[in-house]
């Protein structure tokens, strides 16, 4: 911390260490500096105050439940137009049965997102949910971006206050972080021109919290944006968790451009470095966050592990399927065991705690 405190970050380190709200133009700093150490060390500083040794993990699984998609965005592999010979839609008996699958697991959180598709009204998910619930009691739904929600707002000619509140019924609990992107109108338009913008997406989120629905926050980063465009995300879900305090924790989600409407545009994606400073730069812009998390799927296990010292708290989870990051090129497995992460976390020196969905702490001490 010497170093820092001497160096060309010495004033932004004065600021952390008595708990001053960093600025945009402080984020852009950060962004521009070579010295990552530095970086890491200020974030690994307000990891400890917030989180100590702690670093979180849940047992759940995925679920993705078709591939078929309106909105078919330039920055997406996983979406398809219906009758295309890979794209699929689960019926709802097959996602019971996935569900039962993991009865015995000990899981925590079924984790559910899909396509846009004009075939499935909301009593389909309605239904899911329902099949979901009783199939596994006692487990957290965390299902449907923002994007989802708006779009059976859109086809139901509902409010979205309406639709949260018929799936909550159903057994919906919390909503994932997808979708947000960067809510650049300038990056949108050219990564994910027809969806939600990022003002909606923000809307969809305060709503549910206003229901009592605690929900995640996400970024994609490593494709068109800039740097002023990454930090002006993070103080826009800054703001939004002024208002609320309804997120429970940040994911940067490192994009991934292969078999996507990018890759014909050189866009190569994120390397290490970005990785761990776009995760460094977040816990120290997002004061009102109490969690940070890598997501391995998308940054691979060991980055993910050396992260735990970047200002990361929490390394998701089992997961067991994955299908959006692998169409577009994810390198990593679909599964990690619990014994695997409780290993990685340990040997990191840090101290795994298995969380639920709310980081309700369901065993410590390994």
């Amino acid at each position: 911390m010497e170093l820092v405190l001497d160096g060309e970050l010495a004033d932004l380190g004065n600021k952390i260490l008595t708990g001053e709200r960093l600025s945009r133009e402080d984020g852009i700093r950060l962004y521009q500096t070579k010295d990552l150490l530095a970086v890491g060390s200020l974030a690994d500083l307000v990891r400890r105050r917030k989180n100590g040794n702690k670093a979180y993990f849940i047992v759940n699984r995925h679920i993705n439940h078709t591939n078929v998609c309106e909105n078919l965005c330039e920055l997406c592999a996983f979406g398809l137009e219906a009758g295309h010979p890979k794209a699929y839609t689960l019926t709802l008996d097959e996602i019971e049965a996935k569900a039962l699958a993991s009865a015995g697991e000990r899981i925590s959180e079924i984790h559910i997102v899909g396509g846009l598709n004009p075939d499935l009204k909301i009593d389909y998910y309605v239904e899911m949910l329902r099949r979901v619930r009783r199939a596994l009691p006692g487990v957290i739904i965390q299902a449907f971006t923002a994007v989802e929600i708006d779009y059976l707002a859109r086809v139901h000619s509902i409010p979205v206050e309406e639709v949260l509140a018929v799936l909550r019924e159903a057994g919906l609990d919390s909503l994932p972080g997808g979708g947000a992107e960067i809510f650049s109108p300038r990056v949108r338009e050219l990564i994910c021109s027809k969806k939600i913008s990022g003002e909606r997406w923000l809307e969809v989120h305060m709503a549910a919290h206003k229901l009592g629905m605690r929900t995640n926050a996400t970024m994609l980063y490593g494709h068109v944006e800039t740097i002023e465009e990454r930090v002006d995300h993070l103080v826009g879900l800054r703001e939004a968790q002024d208002r609320t305090g309804g997120f429970l924790t940040f994911i940067p989600l490192a994009f991934h451009p292969k078999n996507t409407g990018l890759e014909p545009l050189a866009v190569s994606g994120s390397t290490g470095y970005d990785d761990l400073k776009a995760l460094a730069v977040a816990r120290l812009m997002l004061d009102n966050f109490d969690h940070i998390k890598a997501f391995w799927i998308m940054i691979g296990p060991k980055l993910a592990q050396v992260s735990l010292s970047f200002g990361v708290d929490d390394l998701d989870g089992t997961v067991v399927e994955e299908k959006i990051a692998h169409d577009a090129g994810a390198a990593t497995g679909q599964f990690m065991s619990k014994t695997e992460i409780v290993k990685m976390i340990k040997a990191a020196g840090r101290l795994p705690v298995e969380r639920d969905t709310l980081y309700n702490v369901i065993e410590e001490g390994f």
